[in-house]
């Protein structure tokens, strides 16, 4: 992504009919643009599954300076991004594609971003994302103009790129077609119902670090199965036991904590 006319962006729209077009309004956008470039989102990208654009709030100021940011009323530290020219980048930003799109700033006091959330958001044909710079963007763009506000954790960041290409990362991957195999989506942490995952492991069998479990190794599909379901409840209570409702596990799933519990399960 770079700083480019709005003719050029529309240049540049996939012509895949289902992609998800994500648009991203930053003062670095080539940030999101580098981290978007490799793995599986570089990936999805050059199969069309996703359109990537940037677009930069001082392409829009005006001045001789391009001014993007200015004291906040009632005086304290930092700057606050103006108005003017964040209302411009983003209405430049709607008019380059017809499909609707949900504009989202990327906030510490936004909703947390959760892969449900991601998988809401994955569905939608657009996506702006709204970057904030310095102590943040003048409070009337946020009520006019932004549909919700996502944040990726209870801290503060220099600014929004680094939550925003955490959500394109997160959406581009449940595009589908972006991953070699479907089920690496399905079987993720915080997918299904919302535990996290099991243990992986892979050559070599015997290792000074340990060896891999018999079960993973027996070709037993429904053993390993059973293993696997039992290591991610169990790493699920131990890490964030808050994800879980033993109350409202299955007879199966109760079964196998207490065999765990038990010092059978291992």
């Amino acid at each position: 992504m770079t700083s480019e006319s709005a003719s050029n962006h529309e240049s540049r729209i996939t012509n895949h009919d289902d992609a998800i077009r994500i648009d991203v309004v930053s003062l670095f956008p080539d940030f999101i643009d580098q981290a978007a470039a490799v793995g599986v989102v570089g990936r999805a990208r050059e199969r069309g599954l996703l359109s990537l654009e940037g677009w930069n709030p001082r392409d829009y100021a005006t001045g001789n300076y391009r001014r993007v940011d200015d004291r906040p009323f009632g005086g304290g530290p930092g700057m606050v991004m103006l108005l003017d020219p964040l209302l411009a980048t983003l209405a430049a930003a709607r008019a380059a594609d017809p499909a609707p799109a949900r504009v989202i700033y990327m906030s510490p006091q936004g909703r947390p971003l959760t892969q449900a959330k991601v998988r809401e958001l994955a569905q939608l044909p657009r996506l702006i994302l709204l970057c904030g710079r310095y102590e943040g963007v003048d409070e009337r763009l946020l009520a006019s103009e932004v549909d919700e506000e996502l944040s990726i954790g209870d801290y503060v960041l220099s600014g929004g790129e680094l939550a925003a290409a955490v959500v394109v990362d997160a959406v581009a991957r449940l595009q589908d077609g972006a991953l070699g195999d479907v089920e690496s989506a399905v079987q993720d942490s915080f997918e299904g119902d919302g535990l996290l995952d099991c243990p992986h492991y892979t050559r070599p069998v015997e290792h000074a670090l340990g060896r891999v479990p018999d079960v993973l190794l027996s070709g037993n599909h429904a053993e390993i199965a059973k293993w696997r379901r039992q290591q991610s409840l169990v790493r699920t209570l131990e890490r964030r036991p808050e994800l879980v409702d033993e109350a409202a596990l299955g007879k199966a799933d109760r079964r196998l904590l207490a065999a765990w519990r038990a010092g059978q399960g291992d």
